[in-house]
């Protein structure tokens, strides 16, 4: 359900989505970010920044010149701390005097399997983390922020990192990384849970929206198609797992290399990194074992 390559907005250019609502896109293309990161301006007055993106002074420029007459930055709002969206959040309050919102640093909402697997060390991860984050207020599930003429929904969405809320407007939804249109999300333990996403996924589906407004690529019209897609998707490649370790063990790296066949080579390390969010859950559900402490080269089989 991956759709064409048909979303090229105009780079640093604020774009207008619906009322009160516009998009900048930021000057960050890469295989993990499409075009690059998308940064929302919210409401008429004082303005919510959510996810202001990486340390570009270009994007920084872009955004404060994208405040009209009459308007101000009165939040910024951060969905989770990787390089990509949460960097610029700092600069920008500087510029502001706005306060930083987010759920919380680097490490913030990780389950207790992914904890456990951080402190032994023994399974890689961290790519793109932003460790340097600190916010000025910390913002829970079911909270909501309130500013001049619009409110949002903090709901916890762990799964592509611990710390990652979605922020519900109405019937619309700021998704950032978990649910996008352009491709699955990235899930590398131990910031990355499967077993989370899995169930933030089902949170997700629960209430009925219109429109998705994700961190990278276009905004999703049929969000109850695509959650049903994603979820399918990764259970599919669940299956896919459990089918070759059928016919013996094997590790991460070698399940990948047979599943992820149409993969491009700059999307292989993070193929692997899937793949092993997968086993850790299926060791976790108790449908698949490693001799010893579990590791990023372990065997694995059913």
């Amino acid at each position: 359900m991956t759709p064409p390559d048909n979303f090229n907005p105009p780079i640093g250019v604020p774009e207008t989505l619906a009322t009160d609502l516009r998009r900048i896109v930021a000057p960050n293309p890469s295989p993990m970010t499409y075009r690059g990161t998308n940064t929302y301006l919210l409401g008429s007055g004082a303005l919510a920044v959510i996810d202001p993106g990486p340390a570009d002074n270009t994007h920084l420029e872009a955004i404060l010149g994208a405040v009209t007459e009459g308007q101000h930055i009165s939040h910024i709002i951060v969905t989770h701390t990787h390089l990509d969206h949460s960097p610029l959040a700092r600069p920008l309050a500087q510029r502001t005097g706005a306060p930083v919102l987010a759920f919380g640093g680097a490490h913030a909402g990780r389950s207790k399997v992914m904890q456990d697997l951080a402190d032994a060390g023994t399974v890689g991860g961290g790519e793109g983390v932003d460790h340097a984050f600190t916010a000025d207020e910390t913002v829970s599930d079911g909270d909501v922020i309130k500013g001049d003429g619009w409110a949002l929904d903090v709901i916890h969405t762990p799964g592509h990192i611990g710390n990652h809320i979605s922020l519900g407007w109405g019937n619309a939804c700021f998704t950032a990384d978990h649910v996008m249109g352009w491709a699955s999300s990235l899930v590398s333990p131990p910031d990355g849970d499967l077993t989370d996403f899995m169930a933030s996924c089902a949170r997700l589906q629960t209430r009925d929206w219109s429109v998705f407004y994700p961190g990278h690529g276009a905004q999703i019209d049929t969000p109850a198609q695509r959650l049903d897609w994603l979820v399918t998707h990764r259970r599919a490649r669940e299956q896919a797992i459990l089918d070759h370790l059928s016919r013996g063990p094997a590790t991460a790296a070698i399940l990948a290399a047979a599943i992820y066949t149409e993969t491009p080579p700059a999307l292989r390390g993070a193929a692997i990194r899937n793949v092993l969010a997968h086993l850790i859950d299926l060791t976790g559900r108790d449908m698949v074992t490693s001799p010893g402490p579990l590791h990023a080269d372990a065997v694995f089989k059913t």
